[in-house]
């Protein structure tokens, strides 16, 4: 992003959910609405670079989930409040706008468009579906474990938990992570908003097929997007996620991770722009 264009972002006050919660963002641009759904552990800065490039083409909402950055939290979670609070957006937006997500906020995504959303077209980046019995999935137990090691506020060791158990992520990379303080300081700070991803993510991540409901519900336009340098599961996950929804495709992305939304915007953004343009 430019630092022309990042000093004209609109910083709105925020919308308010359903429920009455203060949700955050940033707007950018003009053009056909786009809201971006952050991943676990990161709040809309994130995706800062991508929204300013997207922001060529588009209006872009750029927002913090529920719990983190600027947006305030409810008194006690469920994905449907965070279904809600993308609603709330679009109704900001004039009630309909595609919606981009990445990871864990990218089934959030899936979950808005299914239950009927005014969402023109869906981008997803590697929803983290285990549809095979040999793919990536945390252990039986996993969130107790987390909530756990809230509950005695160990917030470094839940985020390690996380990185390792969910995301597959080495103990020497997390070791590493921990050496920087800043980031590992933000991550902390993110921590008690764990438990939201692994809600969103359900029952989805036991390696068995993929259940067409209430995935299929999800009827909008939609891109499935994977990164050639992740693991295979990601490649089965789209794949099987393309199989049960009435409209979709998928794309492999070359020389891209999972993390592509912060270490790969300029990569990812024509790939959107294409497609959120019809």
């Amino acid at each position: 992003m430019s630092a022309t264009r990042e000093k004209g972002a609109k910083v709105e006050s925020a919308t308010a959910s359903r429920d009455g919660t203060r949700i955050a963002f940033e707007k950018y641009g003009n053009g056909p609405a786009v809201i971006l759904v952050s991943s676990a552990l990161a709040d809309r800065s994130d995706a800062k670079k991508l929204a300013g490039l997207l922001a060529e083409h588009f209006t872009v909402v750029n927002y913090d989930r529920r719990g983190r950055g600027a947006s305030a939290d409810g008194a006690a979670y469920a994905v449907e409040r965070e279904i809600e609070d993308i609603a709330a957006l679009i109704d900001h937006v004039g009630g309909s706008a595609s919606v981009f997500g990445s990871s864990s906020g990218a089934v959030l995504a899936l979950r808005a468009a299914a239950a009927g959303l005014g969402v023109d077209r869906l981008a997803l980046y590697e929803p983290p579906f285990s549809v095979a019995g040999d793919d990536f999935g945390p252990p039986p137990g996993f969130a107790e474990r987390i909530e756990a090691l809230l509950a005695q506020d160990r917030r470094g060791e839940a985020v390690k938990e996380f990185m390792v158990k969910a995301q597959g992520m080495s103990a020497v990379m997390v070791g590493w992570m921990r050496l920087m303080s800043g980031v590992w300081s933000s991550l902390k700070g993110l921590a008690h908003t764990l438990p939201y991803d692994i809600a969103v993510m359900g029952d989805t991540q036991q390696g068995k097929p993929l259940s067409p409901e209430p995935w299929s519900a999800a009827s909008v336009p939609t891109l499935v997007l994977t990164g050639s340098k992740s693991p295979a599961g990601f490649q089965r996950a789209a794949r099987a996620l393309t199989g049960v929804l009435p409209d979709a495709s998928h794309r492999t992305l070359n020389g891209l991770n999972h993390g592509a939304v912060v270490m790969a915007p300029k990569k990812l953004a024509p790939e959107l722009i294409g497609f959120l343009r019809g």
